[in-house]
């Protein structure tokens, strides 16, 4: 099992700062669009299926936080994790310094259930999966940033894949799933189980009456970290509504197939782990090269790690952990805004991005390989 699939982004460098860890609350940076940006939890239960994970379950249950345009930026914001997800996510890395409860107190910039703006189908949804073991919430400002330009974002957590997922009515779940992630086949079976949940969650948006008005069925796409960006080709394939994917720094175990996808595809990663033509992180996403047949492009950011392109590159910052990258948080996490942005802009809205085109001298980490 190679690393890039798996390492949790929470993997920290131990390294830290205890007086900066007491002095600091984190917080995320602001969304870069212009409109203020809304936060609903969804509890759904896909009750078609038992759960994949603990087949006593008779049911599949799934938390999501849907964000999107709203109409005020007024009330109260949505809580990053609580306590207890705080406690299960930090506690295996034993950080000097730092509260287990740490990430309870994130300053977050989505506010809860609050008024959404927009016209009948009027926007675009993008979906997006964690990385294995992983909650929605480190993805928190990506979702944050995509709303404020106009879309409407799923965060999906795959329940028993992660360390703590809350449901409503108070019970906590834990990673299941970590239990067997060295057995055969498991990758297969992450890609089977995170493609029916993604469906799933479309279906629930796409027929529910608030959010089936505002969501334009034409516009999907999808994008994930680590194992959910991974998994985002097997789901364009599993189902022909998500338009267009994106892999951010997700090493793919279940390749295409010789019939490939010919629909738009980004690969966005780390260039300091990419050694062209060699055995390593990033050659599955050579193979896949080959059989995305559609709009696609291939993008690699030096001075990254794994954590970078999550909300934890720039927590961790904030913390005074280092992780272990040579360019700051912020800096990491506003490429990944950017480029994911123009990416979704250009194949959802159709509106051209030079910043897709050619290399930028704004941003002079990402490398084009293709």
């Amino acid at each position: 099992m190679r690393t890039l699939a798996v390492a949790t982004a929470l993997t920290l460098t131990l390294t830290a700062s205890p007086a900066a860890s007491a002095a600091t609350t984190p917080s995320l940076p602001r969304p870069t669009g212009h409109a203020p940006v809304g936060v609903t939890s969804l509890s759904l239960k896909d009750t078609s299926r038992p759960d994949p994970w603990v087949p006593t379950v008779p049911y599949r249950e799934l938390m999501v936080s849907v964000f999107y345009p709203a109409t005020s930026a007024n009330g109260p914001k949505k809580q990053y994790m609580t306590p207890l997800e705080s406690e299960r996510n930090l506690e295996r890395e034993n950080i000097p310094g730092l509260s287990l409860d740490v990430l309870s107190t994130v300053r977050t910039n989505a506010v809860v259930d609050a008024k959404p703006a927009g016209r009948w189908h009027d926007l675009p949804l993008v979906l997006l999966s964690p990385g294995w073991t992983q909650p929605r919430a480190v993805l928190t400002a990506l979702a944050e940033d995509l709303a404020s330009r106009g879309y409407a974002v799923a965060a999906i957590d795959h329940t028993y894949e992660n360390r703590a997922t809350t449901f409503p009515d108070g019970h906590v779940t834990g990673c299941a799933a970590c239990e067997v992630d060295e057995q055969p086949g498991i990758w297969e079976k992450v890609a089977q189980v995170r493609s029916k949940d993604t469906s799933f969650v479309l279906d629930e948006l796409l027929h529910s009456k608030k959010w089936g008005a505002l969501i334009d069925p034409g516009r999907i796409g999808m994008t994930g970290h680590s194992a959910g960006g991974a998994v985002t080709t097997q789901a364009m394939l599993a189902d022909p509504r998500i338009r267009a994917g994106a892999d951010i720094d997700g090493s793919i175990h279940v390749p295409l197939p010789a019939s490939g996808l010919s629909r738009p595809f980004l690969f966005l990663g780390s260039m300091d782990n990419y050694v062209p033509g060699q055995e390593g992180p990033y050659d599955d996403w050579e193979t896949d090269w080959t059989h995305l047949t559609g709009w696609k492009r291939w993008l690699m950011v030096s001075g990254t790690v794994h954590s970078s392109f999550t909300d934890l590159g720039v927590l961790a910052d904030q913390l005074g952990v280092d992780i272990g990258a040579s360019i700051d948080g912020a800096r990491a996490l506003a490429i990944t805004r950017n480029y994911v942005s123009a990416f979704f802009d250009q194949n959802l809205r159709c509106r051209p991005q030079p910043l897709l085109a050619a290399p930028s001298p704004t941003y002079p980490e990402v490398t084009f390989i293709g």
